[in-house]
């Protein structure tokens, strides 16, 4: 029952007996520590060892008819969680996913069928509750077959709404999700919150670009010169800053009026929209001008199309599809802006 989970963990205010065992009681307040870490989540730090054990917990002073809500092991989902069901009292069956949320650990195969009837018998569920339904967030159908976990394990699945702060109101309506419930948004907020991360994560390969460009742009006939260096690496940085910024802020922000349905497009349309807008403020002459904007475009294409696996638009086999067919054109932009860039430094 207990599987791992840690007496030290602070959103652990007690410990209560049941007939499976030793059960965790949480808090639905957070902490200093729980509003640190969602923060450093949201911008990348320590992304993947942000998790906690699974297993169950309870929130309130649940009984035995209470309902069962299943989560993954993610600590920024089950903070969530717990936050929005503040004054319930419930009991939260929190599966194995290695510390992935919900949506993508469905997909991935660890928000599973196999871990729901694995994790229902690991805690002696049976014994805890005395109804057998199971309330799965939506977003995790796609890796749970309800009739086969009520095959293995004799437990019920209702599919609950998308979002944590509707369950109250899925409760009271008789666990009836009403269409509202069931809609997936990604309002502005939530994709800046998804770009947070990517802009984290860009930091330190960015900065080994710029060294890179700094030597190449040094070497010439004359052995190295540090001016062309110098210059080289200036023109460098408005490229991958411009372009980062580009694909990894601008396209998120303005996706859904960007023509096209490919994130690479977005990217790249949103890159020449801010290359020529720059070419108006920096003079640099026709070659560098050129090299300028078409690497923009690769560079914005490109962390425009990373933004595909964190949105609602696309499934991982269309993902896998446009990367296929924009990778080559990516490449060549490069390429060509890499030719420019350095022919225009000569």
């Amino acid at each position: 029952m207990l599987d791992r989970i840690s007496k030290s963990q602070q959103f652990v205010v007690r410990w209560f007996l049941t007939r499976g065992g030793q059960v965790a009681a949480v808090t639905s307040d957070w902490s200093w520590s729980d509003y640190c870490g969602a923060v450093g989540v949201r911008i990348g730090i320590d992304r993947f060892r942000y998790y906690i054990a699974p297993g169950l917990y309870a929130v309130g002073t649940p009984s035995q008819d209470d309902p069962v809500l299943v989560t993954a092991n993610y600590k920024l989902t089950f903070d969530i969680l717990r936050r929005d069901i503040r004054g319930l009292n419930a009991w939260l069956l929190v599966l194995d996913t290695k510390g992935i949320n919900v949506w993508c650990a469905a997909g991935k195969g660890t928000f599973s069928t196999t871990e729901l009837v694995r994790r229902i018998q690991m805690v002696g569920l049976e014994k805890v509750i005395s109804h057998r339904t199971l309330i799965v967030p939506q977003l995790g159908a796609t890796g749970v077959a309800a009739h086969e976990v009520k095959k293995a394990s004799g437990f019920r699945v209702v599919f609950g709404p998308v979002r944590s702060k509707d369950i109250k109101a899925f409760l009271q309506a008789g666990m009836q999700a009403t269409p509202h419930m069931q809609q997936v948004s990604f309002s502005l907020w939530e994709r800046l919150a998804v770009a947070l991360v990517e802009c984290s994560r860009s930091i330190k390969p960015l900065g080994l670009a710029l060294v890179a460009l700094f030597v190449l742009a040094g070497f010439g006939m004359d052995f190295f010169s540090w001016d062309r260096a110098r210059q080289g690496v200036w023109l460098g940085f408005l490229i991958l800053s411009v372009g980062f910024v580009a694909g990894s802020i601008l396209t998120p922000m303005l996706l859904p009026w960007l023509p096209g349905r490919a994130f690479s497009q977005k990217g790249a349309e949103a890159g020449a929209l801010v290359g020529l807008i720059l070419l108006m403020f920096v003079n640099t002459g026709v070659v560098l001008g050129l090299g300028l904007v078409f690497g923009i475009i690769a560079i914005g294409s490109w962390y425009g199309m990373q933004f595909t696996g964190a949105s609602t638009y696309t499934s991982p086999t269309g993902v896998e599809k446009e990367m296929r067919r924009a990778l080559p054109w990516q490449a060549a932009a490069a390429v060509c802006a890499g030719i420019l860039w350095r022919v225009g430094l000569c």
